[in-house]
């Protein structure tokens, strides 16, 4: 992910709680209470120790670069993983070049929580990693590779996680929209002017070289035909002291779902990662997901204070193991299981 979009000004709306204390007992009533009156469902609880041990077992096959052998043996296992938990499983091959000419062969891989249902919800993230950490501090680390444990591993972590949830639930006690896990590949090997303005970009005016993975689905869905009344992308989502604000391009396409997300996680106690806090647009696979006709939300970790757009292990050789906190992807994961069961 990752160029910022220029400023979007967009008015924040204020909402106003009514409450009422009855001074005399409510008359009997037989008739039934409506929809609206009976509260969602609460949802089942999302484990952080098994988010974490999916993060961590994604970090140990090495950096997920694409054409590499720990690539292909991460797919594999993801693609395993969602089969155990019993969901539909599709594989989508693409080939794809990146900005320095690197043709790579990459793999959306697509997994349908009761795919019966006609009401869909989708949660995107990328599986892949960025294929050297040209953003860390220490120059002499530029070229190395990096885990991208929180960017990459703890996003597909977590929709593992509600995947498995799921899976467990009798149909009685489960949600009432149908939920794709769509892990979407070649996300990070895009053009940086602000670490690699030496290097050519090949695909300057021609194309983003960001989110290839994305951009080939949203033009190929699938399954074919593929629609969600909306999705939620998950992108760095396991750092310790994690922030997600109300980026620009989902408050533009899809207002009321960041209200669900953020409105829900406040009510479960997690305002403190949830912040009222509206901050500008940024490159990422929600773009492609948005144009593509699936108003969708971005869960991005932004720093809380200060001008930069995303923490300092941002494709950094710190992006590993040693930054990633259980109570973080608790409270994205547990937040976005409650909105599932809120519909």
């Amino acid at each position: 992910m990752k160029n910022i979009i220029p400023r979007l000004t967009l008015l924040a709306a204020a909402s106003l709680l009514l409450t009422a204390c009855p001074s005399e007992k409510p008359a009997e009533t037989t008739s039934q209470p409506s929809v609206a009156e009976i509260p969602p469902a609460k949802a089942p609880a999302f484990n952080a120790d098994s988010a974490y041990a999916y993060t961590a077992r994604q970090v140990a096959f090495g950096p997920r670069v694409p054409n590499k052998p720990a690539h292909e043996a991460c797919g594999n296992y993801l693609v395993n993983k969602l089969k155990q938990f019993g969901l539909k499983v599709y594989e989508q091959p693409f080939k794809a070049m990146t900005f320095d000419g690197t043709q790579i062969s990459g793999r959306n891989i697509i997994g349908q929580y009761r795919p019966e249902l006609a009401r869909r919800i989708a949660l995107f993230a990328h599986w892949d990693t960025r294929p050297y950490a040209d953003a860390d501090p220490d120059k002499a680390k530029r070229k190395l590779p990096m885990d991208g444990a929180s960017d990459g591993a703890s996003a597909v972590a977590v929709a593992l996680e509600i995947a498995r949830v799921l899976s467990l639930q009798p149909e009685k006690l489960a949600p009432n929209v149908g939920v794709d896990v769509i892990l979407v590949d070649a996300e990070d090997w895009g053009f940086d002017s602000s670490t690699q303005a030496g290097q050519k970009n090949l695909l300057e005016g021609q194309g983003d070289g960001w989110c290839l993975g994305s951009q080939y689905w949203a033009k190929n869905k699938v399954p074919a035909g593929y629609k969600a009344e909306y999705g939620i992308l998950f992108d760095m989502v396991g750092a310790k002291d994690g922030h997600f604000t109300r980026e620009g391009t989902s408050r533009q396409n899809a207002l009321g779902v960041v209200n669900k997300i953020w409105n829900t996680a406040t009510q479960l106690g997690y305002s403190d990662y949830f912040l009222f806090k509206d901050t500008d647009p940024i490159t990422d696979d929600h773009v492609y997901t948005n144009q593509a006709g699936i108003p969708t939300v971005d869960i991005y970790d932004h720093p809380a204070f200060g001008t930069e757009y995303f923490p300092p292990y941002h494709h950094a050789t710190a992006d590993n193991m040693s930054i990633i906190d259980r109570k973080t992807m608790k409270a994205v994961g547990q937040t976005v299981l409650q909105v599932l069961y809120n519909e």
